[in-house]
């Protein structure tokens, strides 16, 4: 059994209303989700992952100051240090994982999916994206994604990839 000292830490904050409209506790969610994927990846560990739940607007101006993209987008992912860089002493800063909701709800209605799954979905993919999982080739997205659908089974969530081509 780990120390508490040892578990990971997930820092929620709640940067758009809309969020707070939901009919789910995003926050809540997103956290959990955080905690599973680190939890499947590295186990414990004196690991710090922030998540901010904001909007198109703000996300659209990340994604243009950091990947050149004036659009907004679903989910980015800002990793700060790799966990196999973790040593003893203070906890160790893995990232921030951004979420535009007007996006994740739109995506929601268009993929017929859940508000609740997808937003945990997203943030498990976040999480990956900051201990180096990646997409670019069609090898790192099945490794990427079979990490996925297992963390979200685990949260009782089905596999978001079922039916799309």
């Amino acid at each position: 059994m780990s120390d508490a000292s040892e578990a990971p830490s997930v820092e929620v904050a709640v940067r758009c209303k809309s969020w707070l409209d939901e009919q789910t506790d995003a926050a809540m969610l997103a956290a959990r989700a955080a905690e599973a994927a680190l939890a499947e990846t590295v186990g414990t560990g004196h690991f710090i992952v922030d998540i901010s739940l904001s909007d198109d607007t703000e996300q659209r101006g990340l994604n243009r100051t950091y990947r050149g993209k004036n659009s907004s987008t679903n989910v980015l992912a800002f990793p700060q240090s790799a966990p196999e860089a973790a040593h003893p002493g203070p906890p160790l800063l893995l990232g921030d994982v951004v979420l535009a909701f007007e996006t994740v709800q739109r995506e929601t209605v268009e993929q017929g999916k859940p508000f609740a799954d997808h937003l945990c979905h997203l943030v498990v993919h976040g999480v990956l994206h900051l201990l180096g999982f990646d997409h670019d080739t069609a090898g790192e997205a099945a490794i990427m994604e079979a990490h996925e659908v297992k963390i979200l089974a685990g949260l009782g969530v089905p596999d978001p990839y079922c039916g799309i081509m």
